[in-house]
């Protein structure tokens, strides 16, 4: 009865302590106490990220820019209205030699103004055709970009916020163990003061404890890191996070659960891919454009002018012009300056088709290996999870033998080492499936807030 007193008593301290913990990991919240704090789920800090983030918002800034593109482009193929006023005054002294050989000479004083109304409509311009082509395929591009660095920003909130709850959930199972070592080490001097425990044992477990302190101070310098790295993206200062819970987190493999689907998919929509195929549409127009300096352009030009006194001849005189006809230039030499535009663009235009082929073969290799996180990581998760439960009854059965004197102290605390190992790997576990989830929708295109809703729907408050 007396040992089976002794066992308990351990045990009940270890609760204790361990309750400890918890509740001074959540008393320790996130951000200033001094500071006005926000307390959110991932899909909070996802859709505070998309207003807040400083990179998607001057990525925004710089699609509206590249937007006007197209209206500017346009409008070198439309008509272009232009009217001219001038007024002059003019004086003119003209000598004139008579018969005699004598010469008179005159002045002449007058006002001489034009006034005129320009019409040109553009009716062959092959290089303007070929930019209003490439200032699509360039707004395409940009809108590419744009959807690139929305879907990253799911992976970058995801990161942050699932690297600040992993780190508190880390400091959480730090000071469980420094529970668990002070309750072992009291035990162990209690023992030492009843004759029935040795010298070692004490300075094992404060060694142990030592160890953890150093432990504490690094996970609690974690915590203060990732909760500033998570508020930078969402520009708030953070009290408390959502955490994980356990019980209602789906393991499931990806669907469709080949990964040469995931490839085909990413190439019909994974926005890095249409941004680079915009992109090498736009080098194709390019080439369109530095070709079409060897061609002529028309235009029709419609003018309306009225001149009163246009020269000296024509003093107070009124003169009104109506004029309508074609304007063609003929492009004859240039110095090489055209073919050397061609071989320019042309060059580009390869170095964006190889860059496009390598981005292909990278994509195909991290939609592989974000595949093989899903899926291995389901396998993972489910083995670490009995992994902690054998943990958790070692730790109780070397408790039980140290206090039957089968055991030595040592024993105990390198179970309570590995417990809490499997536990962190546990947790690390996760998370690592988790983001590799996000990760893989992210690749591919398509929803941005699909997986961030239903990962939420997984946590708890």
């Amino acid at each position: 009865m007396q040992d089976n007193s002794r066992s308990t008593t351990p045990r009940k301290a270890a609760g204790r302590g361990l309750s400890m913990a918890v509740s001074l990991t959540v008393a320790l919240g996130f951000g200033s106490a001094s500071a006005p704090a926000w307390s959110l789920d991932l899909l909070e800090a996802y859709e505070a990220a998309l207003q807040e983030d400083a990179s998607i918002r001057g990525t925004r800034a710089a699609t509206d820019a590249r937007r006007e593109r197209v209206p500017q482009a346009r409008a070198q193929l439309l008509p272009n209205v232009s009217a001219s006023v001038s007024r002059n005054r003019n004086s003119l002294e003209r000598t004139t030699p008579d018969f005699l050989g004598n010469s008179a000479t005159t002045n002449l004083r007058y006002s001489s103004s034009t006034e005129a109304l320009t019409l040109r409509q553009p009716i062959y311009r092959p290089f303007q055709a070929a930019d209003y082509r490439q200032a699509q395929a360039q707004v395409d591009d940009a809108n590419a970009i744009l959807e690139r660095e929305l879907q990253n920003v799911a992976v970058r909130v995801s990161t942050a916020y699932f690297e600040a709850v992993l780190t508190s959930e880390q400091l959480a199972l730090v000071l469980a163990q420094k529970a668990a070592y002070t309750t072992q080490l009291s035990a162990a001097r209690k023992r030492l003061t009843a004759g029935v425990g040795t010298r070692t044992d004490i300075d094992e477990a404060q060694a142990a404890l030592d160890l953890n302190l150093a432990q504490e101070l690094e996970a609690r310098q974690n915590v203060d890191f990732t909760r500033r790295q998570l508020q930078t993206l969402i520009n708030r200062p953070v009290s408390s996070l959502a955490v994980l819970d356990p019980q209602k987190i789906q393991l499931a493999q990806p669907e469709p659960n080949r990964v040469e689907d995931w490839i085909a998919r990413a190439e019909d929509s994974s926005p890095e891919i249409q941004s680079l195929k915009s992109q090498l549409e736009a080098a194709r127009y390019e080439v369109v454009k530095a070709k079409a300096g060897h061609l002529p352009t028309l235009d029709l030009i419609a003018q309306l002018s009225r001149n009163s006194s246009d020269t000296a001849n024509t003093v107070n005189s009124r003169s009104n012009n109506k004029l309508i006809g074609l304007q063609l230039n003929v492009p004859i030499f240039a110095g090489g300056f055209v073919n050397s535009q061609v071989r320019q663009a042309l060059a580009e235009q390869e170095r964006v088709g190889q860059a496009l082929e390598g981005l292909r073969r990278d994509l195909g290799v991290r939609l592989h290996r974000e595949f093989r996180g899903v899926t291995e990581g389901v396998l993972k998760v489910r083995a670490l999870e009995q992994a902690v439960r054998s943990t958790e009854q070692v730790v109780l059965s070397n408790r039980l033998s140290y206090e039957a004197g089968s055991r030595t102290l040592l024993d105990t605390l390198n179970a309570e080492q590995q417990k809490s190992s499997a536990q962190r790997d546990l947790t690390q576990a996760r998370f690592t499936y988790l983001i590799s989830r996000v990760r893989l929708q992210a690749l591919v295109g398509g929803s941005k807030s699909e997986v961030i809703e239903q990962i939420n729907s997984w946590l708890k408050p």
